[in-house]
């Protein structure tokens, strides 16, 4: 289907290959009420296959998710998988589901797929948590595993997440095979009436892989903390999600019990209390915080829905909040983890940690002070994921790797984020800390002394329209008129630009005489800035970038500085020149 492909041969395809009536019903009924606006919106463009697999509103049409993008997906992907990975075949798929509506559907109509094409199906019966998906490939050694989820997405999303052999999401240039291998496969092979699992080639290891995993977890336990006799309380939210149960369990290895939030603790498609099931969202941590308060306890410990993120918050016995940010966190685990490390006798120069280039420079800074390596890498885990595995074959060990989008990932055994894994890790660092007379946020404001202040402000703004988008970038590139193509802008808010980085057109000013970055490209556009008040050496980086999935300009902003008012100042001057002149906003 090509960008000249009729509207009526969109709907005639569509009808002709939709076996769901409902789905099939929808098509059919506006094509008859002539509504081509709307049938231009569900049509067009097809939803694309991309690093992050597929994710989308649930609606009849080829722009939208349901059974039949699941079905062709799956056909796809398969093919890929066969012809890419050797052993495919015997070797399995293991695929897991969520709560959300349609996707145990989903999860059966993979499995299904999978199944026509011999392939061995490692099914999880009821619900899980994504982590459990690649753990259960790098368990089980299979040749690829599917997530039926859209994470933190508003209730009417829903999404396909894939992960390779080697049990991290996939990366380019398989995105784009398997894409090619959808569109080869088009026709559905099978549209079973009957589950899955009636197959004897559908397995079942649920039980096994969880029992498994949580062991994984038991090995989590840091050398310092043992369970206390005056514990700490911990209110725990699982945001209408999955993971009360595994949160339960993980915790009781270490004796560690939490208060859950029961209006969002069980599993609920509706995400009732809540607009946007995101812990990062605005109130969406209120009612954990308003338990917290009225229990007196210590610590809120959150998971996104499909638990492969976390958030947390300490609350203050005047009454106070600190709810800390992605970025707060992954500096605190990242600490945490190179004082273990230097304090096991381990030498620093075999210890790598990573992160997204969007995320603090912080860790960059302990790394540069105390030995240790610290390596950055595009946005998502598909990117530290693999990093760290790169890192490994280079005789690294990397315990712990993070986004400041409230991802972390601990550990060598699981390369994705993994918010059960970093709630255990978090409530173990507030007991050991407890038991030093010392909290989080007091340790936060101890690392800030030691190594700097570095403050984030992060937000974005919002254009509906791709060629405006594409001419703001444009002006950014030859800033002063000159049309050069690397004339970016010298200063901003008083700061002067020390160097720029852009993952776009491939151009980092810090790398001559070729000016190649060492990052791989981004597929949208991504320039980086570092800057400095050279009055008194307070330092910034701002990274602006599309996002992949919404009408958005994101822009990832953090200073650094030896004075905490100074940062936040320069901060403000900052958003306001990046909105009024760079963003030409008020255009």
């Amino acid at each position: 289907m090509s960008s000249s492909t009729s509207l009526k041969e969109l709907v005639d395809a569509w009808l002709q290959l939709d076996q769901n009536e409902v789905t099939r019903s929808e098509i059919q009924n506006l094509w008859e009420q002539g509504d081509t606006n709307e049938l231009e919106r569900r049509m067009r463009p097809r939803i694309e296959f991309g690093t992050a697999g597929l994710r989308g509103k649930m609606e009849a049409g080829w722009a939208r998710m349901n059974d039949l993008i699941i079905i062709q997906a799956s056909q796809g992907l398969c093919h890929y998988v066969l012809n890419e990975v050797q052993d495919a075949k015997s070797r399995g798929i293991v695929i897991g589901y969520d709560h959300r509506y349609n996707s145990e559907r989903w999860g059966h109509l993979t499995a299904a797929a999978f199944l026509e094409n011999g392939m061995k199906v490692y099914l999880y019966r009821g619900l899980v948590h994504t982590p459990l998906v690649p753990f259960g490939v790098k368990k089980l050694n299979a040749a690829c595993g599917v997530m039926i989820t859209a994470s933190h997405n508003p209730k009417h999303d829903n999404g396909y997440k894939v992960y390779w052999e080697n049990a991290v999401q996939i990366i380019s240039p398989h995105d784009k095979g398997i894409s090619g291998s959808i569109r080869a496969n088009l026709t559905p092979k099978a549209w079973p009436i009957e589950p899955a699992d009636i197959s004897d080639n559908c397995l079942d290891v649920t039980d096994e892989i969880k029992r498994a995993y949580l062991v994984e977890i038991e090995n989590l336990k840091l050398s310092q903390y043992t369970p206390s006799r005056d514990p700490l309380r911990f209110v725990n939210t699982s945001m209408h999600g999955v993971s009360h149960l595994i949160i339960t369990d993980a915790l009781k290895i270490f004796s560690i019990t939490v208060d859950p939030v029961k209006e969002q603790m069980h599993p609920d498609p509706e995400f009732p209390t809540v607009p946007f099931p995101n812990p990062e969202e605005k109130g969406a941590l209120d009612l954990a915080i308003a338990q917290a308060k009225s229990c007196n306890a210590n610590y809120v410990l959150a998971q996104d829905p499909d638990s492969d993120r976390f958030s947390a918050c300490e609350i203050h016995p005047a009454g106070g909040v600190t709810i800390f940010t992605g970025d707060q966190l992954g500096t605190i685990f990242a600490a945490h983890v190179f004082e273990t490390y230097r304090d096991s006798g381990q030498p620093l120069s075999k210890l790598a940690i990573v992160a997204s280039t969007v995320s603090s420079k912080m860790v960059e800074a302990i790394a540069e002070r105390e030995g240790f390596k610290f390596v950055e890498c595009l946005t998502g885990f598909k990117y530290i994921g693999n990093t760290a595995l790169d890192l490994v074959k280079k005789d690294y060990e990397v315990p712990f790797g993070y986004e400041e989008a409230i991802g972390f990932m601990f550990g060598s055994t699981i390369r994705d984020k993994d918010g059960v894994a970093a709630s255990v890790m978090f409530a173990q660092l507030a007991e050991i800390l407890h038991s030093q007379g010392k909290t989080v946020t007091s340790y936060l404001e101890d690392l800030y002394k030691r190594y700097g202040y570095f403050k984030t402000s992060n937000s974005y703004f919002i254009c509906n329209d791709s060629r405006i988008i594409d001419a703001i970038f444009a002006r950014l590139r030859n800033y002063n008129g000159q049309k050069s193509g690397a004339d970016y802008p010298k200063t901003i808010a008083g700061a002067e630009i020390t160097s720029v980085v852009d993952l776009t057109t491939g151009y980092d000013s810090t790398n001559p005489p070729t000016y190649q970055p060492s990052m791989p490209l981004s597929s949208g556009h991504m320039i980086q800035f570092r800057g400095e008040l050279k009055s008194n050496g307070t330092k910034i980086v701002l990274t602006i970038r599309t996002s992949g999935t919404e009408p958005k300009v994101k822009y990832y902003l953090e200073g650094n500085g030896k004075d905490n008012q100074v940062v936040l100042e320069l901060l403000s001057r900052v958003v306001s020149e990046l909105g009024n002149d760079w963003m030409q906003v008020s255009k």
